[in-house]
């Protein structure tokens, strides 16, 4: 069986949105930082031991303050939003219980997944602690560079679209 499901990455300019994109659609990291101007689409097909053959369209979307100034032509049918943010700045998650609200209100048959990124750059145990006390809640801690838990986390996500 063929499926098609759209998944669009949302968060803050320099969270690493197009760093995990690339990681995981071509296993590619670069230390250049260009800004996303719009949105950038490519798809990645992924058969699951179930048999299923899906094919993830991402939409690595430009990087907002605030999920409202995010165009609503790119959050049309979508299948899941993936909300990043950067675990080395803590002005990109201080807004997210609104920012996961705002999305939960207005598409509420969407999945959202959040993932703190760059756990590279911090200490896993200490950021984990400091996100439990802020109420901070994520789905997922990844490092586009290293590579550590992308893959995974596009996987169980793939999975969760097939459910």
């Amino acid at each position: 069986m063929k499926l098609s499901k759209k998944v669009v990455l949302l968060g803050h300019f320099g969270v690493g949105k197009t760093s995990l994109f690339r990681r995981f659609i071509d296993d590619a990291f670069s230390e250049d930082y260009k800004v996303t101007l719009g949105v950038q689409i490519k798809k990645k097909v992924i058969t699951l031991p179930s048999g299923i053959e899906l094919s993830m369209v991402i939409w690595d979307t430009e990087g907002h303050q605030e999920i409202e100034n995010t165009r609503k032509s790119y959050l049309l049918g979508s299948h899941a939003f993936v909300y990043v943010f950067d675990l080395t700045r803590s002005d990109t998650y201080e807004n997210l219980n609104d920012d996961i609200a705002y999305l939960k209100s207005n598409y509420p048959n969407v999945i959202i997944r959040i993932i703190g990124n760059k756990l590279d750059k911090v200490n896993e145990k200490e950021i984990k602690k400091q996100l439990k006390e802020n109420a901070t809640p994520y789905d997922c801690l990844t490092s586009a560079k290293t590579n550590k838990n992308v893959s995974d986390f596009f996987i169980e996500l793939a999975e969760e679209l097939t459910k």
